[in-house]
């Protein structure tokens, strides 16, 4: 890595995960023996690539996180811990306003896909350093249908321009802060409108006329949504230990 350039990771562990169920925030289920929402700041800490990190927390979770991140040791690289905000768009806009220190690129990263992987950044952080803007993704496996309100199909795509988003979503830092900042004063617009930004790449294509480029992921990279999702990653982490 260039010495002089810096990398912030905005970790998002926020929400409040209604589609899991339960009692506990879907960011805290065990999964592997730690903390879901721990297996990428691991990640990240682990990564030569990343400078500094900033973790996102529901604003009744603060300490909890503080205290997961004391215990099981991912604090070398922590700057901060910042309150989270009632969409996803808030809480990222929160973490990039909390940044002051120097930065040059940003990776935005949900703590609900705790599959990333190194050869992932990499790949991300090569091509930020060209183009200002990367999205981690993979190409559809599925048929995708457009449909309409009555669920009656439109549209079908070529699947060969049809990717799967993912997180990381990595932007030079000033382009990414001052879309999102441009964006939120105009949310009642687009509001009105019917557009609601759903990840960053979105936020840099209405408010910055940026877009992203697409890098290769991995399948593994699931983000861990329903009880089924949480199936699927323990059945990769046996495999991982090599338990099947």
């Amino acid at each position: 890595m260039n010495s002089e350039i810096r990398c912030t990771a905005v970790m998002l562990a926020a929400g409040v995960g209604l589609r899991m169920g339960g009692d506990v925030r879907k960011q805290f289920i065990m999964l592997g023996g730690m903390p879901m929402f721990l297996h990428s700041i691991r990640t990240m800490q682990e990564s030569p690539l990343i400078s500094d990190i900033i973790v996102m927390a529901h604003g009744d979770d603060v300490e909890t996180v503080r205290s997961y991140l004391k215990e099981y040791g991912f604090t070398e690289k922590l700057r901060k811990i910042a309150v989270g905000g009632k969409e996803r768009v808030h809480s990222v806009a929160n973490g990039l306003e909390t940044i002051d220190w120097p930065c040059d690129y940003v990776f935005i990263h949900d703590c609900a896909r705790p599959f990333l992987d190194q050869e992932t950044i990499y790949r991300l952080y090569e091509t930020v350093r060209k183009t200002d803007a990367c999205v981690a993704g993979v190409p559809t496996k599925d048929t995708v249908k457009i449909v309409d309100r009555d669920c009656c199909v439109s549209n079908t795509p070529s699947r060969d321009s049809v990717w799967i988003v993912q997180t990381p979503q990595v932007f030079s830092y000033e382009l990414i802060r001052d879309a999102h900042r441009k964006a939120l004063s105009n949310e009642s617009y687009l509001k009105s409108r019917g557009i609601i930004l759903t990840d960053d790449a979105m936020v840099a294509e209405y408010a910055a006329d940026c877009r992203a480029r697409m890098v290769m992921s991995s399948y593994r990279n699931i983000k861990i949504t329903t009880p089924e999702d949480l199936i699927i990653g323990e059945a990769f982490l046996r495999e991982k230990e090599g338990c099947l």
